[in-house]
């Protein structure tokens, strides 16, 4: 299996914990992290001697692993992406057969309704984005923010399809969004998650709503002299990038000569909703 064939990574809810998912665009399913859906199964304090053991104990299941089991590119421990042990909903089902676990029928409810949401999606792609309206609306953001960022979201995945279509692979998008985001803002992605107090948050998610602009402003010129100069290669499309970043970089530099304020700011989602709050009720 080609786990970097098109997919979306994502973090799923089961009863507050986090599980790593990967959506298989090519077989139109998700896999789920073993060692995620072991713990939440288990509360194990050692997840790994525990799959061993579980293991050793289920011959068929040991016999079969390679099967049931595959690696997929995840976010790791470290916040980095690496292969994970993977499996699909059936090969979950059949790990939550050795596993004795109160949790079990709950959790194979869940994993019906995480499919179920993903197929209403894939045919109505509107429930998806209503998805993601009261996800930010719930988490406090305002409605202007949330537009932008609802938009964001369709640039991005403009600019991921051309580089695509120019030969990019999906382990190369990272590297190709440093240099553009440093083109445009002067620090890499990592320098710029760092300059907001981050650590594994979405920094779209932090950014204000000009912040969100201008990253837009820098990925849709990009997608744009891509289309028009067909880059064939890694070297042509790094200097594509530049470009367009350039073109966000010249915009920021005159808005901020313009207003006197920096428009690259160090305040995070948080400080930023505190801030729309004050200015919504200093308005009432």
């Amino acid at each position: 299996m080609d786990n970097n064939k098109d997919k979306k990574n994502a973090v799923k809810l089961f009863e507050q914990h986090k599980i790593r998912t990967s959506w298989n665009t090519e077989e139109e399913k998700w896999y789920f992290s073993v060692e995620d859906v072991v713990y939440i199964l288990t509360d194990s304090a050692d997840v790994k001697q525990y799959i061993k053991k579980m293991r050793k104990r289920d011959p068929e299941l040991n016999a079969n692993w390679g099967t049931i089991c595959t690696q997929v590119q995840m976010l790791a421990k470290d916040g980095k992406q690496r292969k994970v042990t993977a499996s699909d909903v059936e090969g979950i089902l059949r790990l939550i057969q050795s596993i004795p676990s109160p949790k079990a029928e709950p959790f194979k409810l869940w994993l019906a309704k995480v499919g179920s949401e993903r197929i209403d999606e894939m045919q109505d792609p509107e429930i998806g984005i209503n998805r993601a309206l009261q996800y930010y609306r719930n988490l406090g953001y305002s409605e202007a923010w949330i537009n932008q960022r609802l938009k964001s979201i369709e640039v991005r995945k403009d600019l991921t399809d051309e580089w695509k279509r120019s030969g990019v692979k999906d382990n190369q998008y990272g590297f190709l969004t440093d240099i553009l985001t440093e083109a445009w803002s002067g620090m890499k992605t990592k320098q710029y998650k760092e300059h907001k107090g981050l650590k594994k948050e979405n920094l779209r998610d932090n950014m204000s709503n000009m912040e969100l602009v201008l990253n837009m402003l820098a990925e849709v010129s990009t997608t744009e002299i891509s289309k028009g100069k067909n880059p064939k290669t890694m070297k042509e499309n790094i200097q594509v990038a530049k470009e367009g970043g350039s073109i966000a970089k010249n915009a920021r530099l005159e808005i901020e000569s313009k207003t006197g304020n920096k428009i690259v700011t160090n305040k995070n989602a948080k400080h930023l909703r505190q801030i729309e709050r004050k200015g919504s009720n200093n308005d009432k």
